[in-house]
């Protein structure tokens, strides 16, 4: 089966940069490497790979995930595309391994990940130093070996999955009326499920994550998530993101019910800094699915 990789990059240069090594690495090459740069600067440069590279530059602000993700589908050739986030290196046996796990198979299939601290993969690297030195997450439970049927199409998470590219575009791809940070791959998950599209884990080889400060909750992102818990709610009649929206309405920032939303204010730059966690490799996410409390 002919595999196209897709990734999506925000001036991560760095990141691109070991998650292609990567690719270079693996015992199958993938047909192809889409990668669709989100208006870095400066911009993603043509680069020596053993595979075809091709860049889809989108002149932009902010963070369009869910059309970034629909351009990288339509500029590739693959029956099946693997997304990665640009900061997931990919283990030597991943393409192998969801290549055959996709074969006569029909379902949108999610990888292992597990977390590198801070002073990982910032030069030469084995994968064997990677594994012993990472973790993986605490919440996602992955099988060890085969493949594993997800009913909670909550647990769907975008930073590295599979589906043929036939099926994608007729699920509609992403959403693109969500923009910026949040919910566009939970409702993605959501519309597989209504579609009787399986969510599987697979257990073996993924990728490792590359650190970055991460924030608990995302402060920085406040008006993109609340924007698209808006649209989120609208179409599936529940909310998303809840441990996020409780964690605003902690905060004092939101007053938060069943039926809606309401801005109390915005969070300042103390705020956003003091949830900033520099040495941790991840958040715990938010639930999906919860309804806020009476």
């Amino acid at each position: 089966m002919n595999i196209s990789v897709l990734t999506l990059v925000g001036n991560r240069p760095g990141h691109l940069a070991q998650t292609i090594e990567g690719l270079r690495r693996s015992e199958v090459a993938p047909m192809e490497l889409i990668i669709v740069d989100m208006a870095s600067d400066p911009p993603v440069a043509a680069m020596e790979t053993p595979f075809p590279t091709r860049i889809v530059r989108l002149e932009t602000s902010g963070l369009p995930l869910a059309a970034a993700r629909n351009a990288a589908a339509r500029a590739a050739r693959g029956e099946l595309l693997l997304f990665l986030d640009v900061d997931c290196i990919p283990m030597r046996g991943l393409i192998p391994a969801i290549g055959r796990a996709c074969v006569g198979r029909d379902a949108l299939i999610c990888a292992p990940v597990r977390y590198l601290g801070p002073e990982d993969a910032r030069g030469d690297w084995e994968e064997a130093d990677l594994f012993s030195r990472s973790s993986g997450h605490p919440v996602r439970d992955f099988p060890a070996t085969g493949l594993r049927e997800e009913d909670n199409p909550g647990l769907f998470w975008s930073l590295v999955f599979a589906i043929r590219r036939d099926t994608f575009f007729k699920l509609g791809g992403f959403d693109e009326a969500f923009t910026g940070y949040g919910a566009e791959d939970t409702d993605f998950g959501f519309r597989a499920k209504e579609a009787q599209l399986p969510l599987l884990f697979m257990g073996g080889p993924g990728v490792f994550h590359q650190f970055h400060d991460t924030f608990d909750p995302p402060f920085q992102h406040f008006r993109d998530i609340l924007r698209n818990a808006g649209i989120f709610h609208e179409k599936w009649e529940q909310w998303p993101m809840p441990g996020w929206l409780a964690a605003f309405e902690r905060a004092g920032l939101i007053a938060w019910s069943e039926s809606g939303i309401t801005v109390l204010h915005e969070p300042d730059a103390a705020q956003i800094e003091r949830a900033r966690l520099s040495h941790v490799p991840f958040a715990v996410p938010a639930e999906t699915g919860h309804r806020p409390p009476a």
